[in-house]
């Protein structure tokens, strides 16, 4: 078997409630008016990249320390696992795999959404994007990285291992594969039956 490496955000779970609800109360703390649901419609890049479209650059610390804070209370609770999420994992650690959860999302933050939602993993990287996060594949020895962004499929192939797609977030398929995808998915209920076939792929 091998390990796997999941994005987070769109990958395992719907995490665009909370974020959306968080959102908006950094709008109401701060003054400074943020389109929530244009927030949402792109995750996948780091907190700093979104915050960047909404305050100044000389604003975008002392924002990103007040949406943290709220994030916590507003965030958490919200987040539901996307479909066959639970499964995907379950289908990991039954060949003995590891799960390592590897996100764009601070490491701590993630692990209030997993004790939440009750998923068990057995690392999780975090303040990783794109190219950043092949260090961590790498360091985990994943096999195969899952991710619903094409900057996921930028660290799967620059960690060079297979990356998986889901449609679940904002790319496409066209983009996904462009980007890289070596199988994409419309969601994670496919993964446990595609498994087999992708520790064959990432020997």
């Amino acid at each position: 078997m091998i390990n796997v490496g999941f994005d987070f955000d769109m990958t395992l779970a719907d995490t665009r409630p909370g974020i959306a609800a968080t959102f908006r109360e950094l709008t109401a703390v701060t003054g400074t008016y943020v389109d929530e649901q244009a927030a949402i419609a792109r995750l996948g890049p780091p907190l700093r990249t979104e915050l960047a479209y909404w305050f100044p650059p000389e604003e975008i610390e002392s924002a990103v320390t007040t949406y943290r804070a709220l994030y916590e209370r507003h965030a958490i609770e919200p987040t539901v696992l996307l479909p066959g999420a639970r499964a995907a994992v379950e289908a990991v650690r039954a060949g003995s795999g590891r799960v390592v959860v590897v996100t764009s999302k601070l490491g701590r933050l993630a692990e209030l959404h997993l004790r939440h939602l009750g998923l068990d993993v057995d690392a999780v990287a975090g303040d990783l994007f794109a190219e950043g996060k092949a260090a961590a594949i790498t360091e985990h020895d994943c096999g195969v990285y899952v991710g619903d962004h094409v900057a996921d499929m930028v660290a799967a192939r620059t960690a060079g291992v297979p990356g998986v797609a889901v449609t679940t977030g904002p790319c496409s398929p066209e983009e996904l594969t462009a980007a890289g995808a070596r199988l994409v998915l419309p969601d994670l209920r496919e993964f446990p039956a595609a498994l087999p076939g992708l520790v064959q792929l990432a020997l």
